[in-house]
């Protein structure tokens, strides 16, 4: 079918876009100078966020986007109103007290059609029995994607975003989770899988049985898929950057397989800490290569580009431990998630500890558009400011996605 062209673009981080002047276009010049100094150290804790109302000049800022001669196609379609107070939409409600942005309706055309691409390449990769399909078409991968990527040029860029995103969960539902999944032996399955996507160099004699295991089972097929199908649409650096993402997404796996197996329950600044690395992280991370151009490698390594990309991982991640929370715990075993361990060290009743997540994914969410607003004032560049909105349009599909999403998800009862 004829592509549908590419989704207005939705409400984000704000847009974290500046007005450009006469700024140099080179990749060369582009890098240079784009960060200060001070924003190449760690940064120190988040002090106390400002009170609510409270004027960010800085945010403001952003928020009105590029002015001048040839901007106009740089601003993202808004919604009008505060974006901590947004028409709830048809399916789902939001998490009361829950700061996020609301998005439009992702365009059903391109929904349908990623869809029908989404479930033809899982027949293809023989991905799920029979018995799965319904948990398949419930996930709704594709009104997920076109959510996150508004400014994906073509459904094939948004297929690559797609199936990376239904591989890596195959791999969690498989190794990890309630689909034949176990913390025993989740260390040689991951590096086994990981090969799909980092290719074995090995010698004549033992190359022909690597390549057979990449067949060998759902994970890897789908792995080795996705990351065939990617390698067609980004760049070597892009390629490597989403490779590095997901060894941390693997190693976060371990950590928490190793709590399970010795049942302990993590500080929760030690369950934070995995989940910097269990996270979404791999996601926004390709927007470049789904929105179809490419963030140069030195400026995608700038510190303070890592830390506007780790906060908006962090960020969406807590997202789906407050959505899923039910769900998990209707689940055999216990499953760590960030209420569960707020209750249990810090001594405090369920209702308390669900509350106190929500104030922590508050709180990563002002530090992420903070830290992404000033990157943008500080490196006034085309591609960084498309990036950052990118990120930031991920951070509010994905929440989008997560509160409609009934089939997999429903709110507890503290409200």
């Amino acid at each position: 079918m004829p592509d549908p062209g590419p989704s207005p673009l939705q409400p984000s981080l704000p847009a974290a876009a500046v007005a450009f002047g006469t700024y140099g276009h080179g990749r060369g010049v582009e890098a240079v100078g784009c960060v200060r100094p001070e924003q190449l150290a760690v940064p120190a804790p988040a002090g106390p966020p400002a009170p609510a109302g409270a004027p960010n000049p800085a945010l403001e800022r952003i928020l009105r986007g590029p002015s001048g001669l040839g901007t106009v196609g740089l601003h993202p379609a808004r919604t009008e109103g505060p974006p901590s107070a947004p028409a709830e939409p048809a399916a789902g409600r939001p998490i009361p007290g829950l700061y996020y942005h609301p998005v439009p309706e992702p365009d059903p055309v391109r929904v349908e059609e990623v869809s029908r691409r989404i479930k033809a390449w899982a027949d293809e990769v023989d991905l799920y029995p029979p018995e799965w399909e319904d948990q398949f078409d419930g996930f709704s991968v594709g009104r997920y994607m076109v959510a996150c990527h508004p400014d994906a040029p073509s459904i094939d860029h948004l297929m690559l975003a797609t199936r990376l995103m239904v591989a890596e969960n195959v791999v969690d539902d498989c190794y990890c989770e309630d689909h034949g999944g176990s913390p025993v032996g989740l260390g040689g399955r991951l590096l086994l899988a990981h090969t799909a996507l980092d290719p074995l160099h090995t010698t004549t004699e033992y190359q022909p049985a690597w390549t057979e295991s990449l067949r060998s089972d759902a994970p890897r097929r789908a792995y080795r898929s996705a990351m065939e199908y990617l390698l067609q649409g980004a760049g070597p650096s892009q390629a490597d950057r989403f490779r590095h993402d997901m060894a941390r997404l693997h190693m976060g796996y371990l950590a928490e397989a190793a709590w399970a197996e010795t049942d302990y329950v993590p500080q929760v600044w030690e369950y934070l800490a995995m989940r910097q690395f269990n996270n979404f992280r791999p996601c926004p991370t390709i927007t470049d290569t789904v929105g179809g151009y490419e963030l140069p490698a030195d400026l995608h390594a700038q510190p303070a580009m890592q830390r506007v990309i780790a906060l908006a991982g962090n960020a969406t991640t807590i997202v789906n431990d407050l959505y899923s929370y039910t769900k998990e715990l209707a689940s055999p075993g216990r499953h760590l998630n960030l209420p569960v361990v707020i209750a249990e060290r810090e001594g405090v009743s369920v209702k308390e500890a669900y509350l106190k997540a929500v104030e922590v994914h508050n709180d990563l969410m002002h530090a992420f558009e903070a830290a992404a607003a000033d990157l943008a004032a500080s490196c006034p560049a085309p591609n960084v400011a498309r990036f950052l909105r990118g990120v930031a349009a991920w951070v509010d599909g994905n929440h989008y996605w997560h509160m409609t999403n009934t089939y997999r998800y429903s709110l507890p009862d503290f409200w």
